[in-house]
């Protein structure tokens, strides 16, 4: 199978204020932007919503300043995992990279037979699924765009917090982007992409691979249907695993 991973190389240079969370209704990776509402939309141009005000005299300092890093954070460039409906992910994908966002569409090329004719098709890795690197303001003003992307959402990590269950949009560190690129581009067969849970690779030896088509993935090892095989486990989404890697290609990473 060949495998090849589509990313943009622009910068992003995309713009907009930050728009307004939606409010929560139903399951948090359903709600399709026509469903959330925009209130706020004008105090938001400001940076300030009118339901978060501010007032110095009754919020403690440890409270300023959990919020004022969570602001800070928002302004740092990060990889968002997007998801769309009814297989638009490269109509957004598409649409994003030319506006100058960075966006990873992971694909495979397959030969099938369409009206007696061998022809090369070029499919979703992920169906339904795409990344993109910005501040989250500048996804979201993606996200939000009921315009011309009111198929896209945002994929959400939950954290559960006592009884509650928290939602965020879902980071993908660089390095586990960089590494699912890398495994995405290889040539060679027998790469595996699942959206179900491999548990042997959460609790393998954390390696980097030193050599070979899979050089430069930092991920974890386990022996997998009779091979030993490096994966990049993103909890709550996919398990991308490589072939097989001989043990001479590997090292320990105690970076993390």
């Amino acid at each position: 199978m060949e495998v090849n991973g589509c990313i943009s190389e622009k910068e992003q240079n995309s713009g907009g204020g930050e728009i307004p969370p939606p409010h929560s209704v139903g399951l948090a990776s359903d709600v399709l932007p026509e469903a959330q509402s925009n209130d706020n939309a004008e105090s938001s141009r400001t940076g300030v919503s009118t339901r978060c005000a501010l007032s110095g005299t009754n919020i403690r300092k440890p409270v300023l300043s959990e919020i004022y890093k969570k602001r800070r954070e928002e302004d740092i460039p990060q990889w968002y995992a997007l998801r769309t409906t009814y297989g638009r992910e490269k109509k957004a994908y598409d649409y994003m990279i030319g506006k100058g966002v960075t966006a990873f569409y992971p694909t495979q090329t397959k030969v099938k037979l369409i009206n007696g004719k061998r022809k090369e098709v070029t499919e979703s890795l992920l169906p339904n699924i795409f990344f993109a690197y910005g501040t989250l303001n500048q996804i979201k003003s993606f996200v939000y765009d009921n315009v011309n992307l009111p198929f896209l959402r945002f994929y959400y990590r939950h954290t559960h917090v006592g009884s509650r269950i928290d939602k965020a949009p879902m980071v993908v560190p660089a390095s586990q982007m960089e590494s699912l690129r890398i495994i995405c581009a290889a040539e060679t067969d027998n790469t595996i992409i699942t959206l179900a849970e491999v548990p042997k690779f959460k609790k393998g030896q954390l390696v980097k691979v030193t050599d070979g088509a899979f050089k430069g993935v930092i991920g974890r090892v386990a022996r997998w249907q009779g091979q030993q095989r490096v994966a990049v486990v993103v909890e709550e989404l996919v398990t991308v695993v490589t072939a097989y890697v001989p043990s001479a290609f590997l090292e320990k990473d105690n970076k993390k």
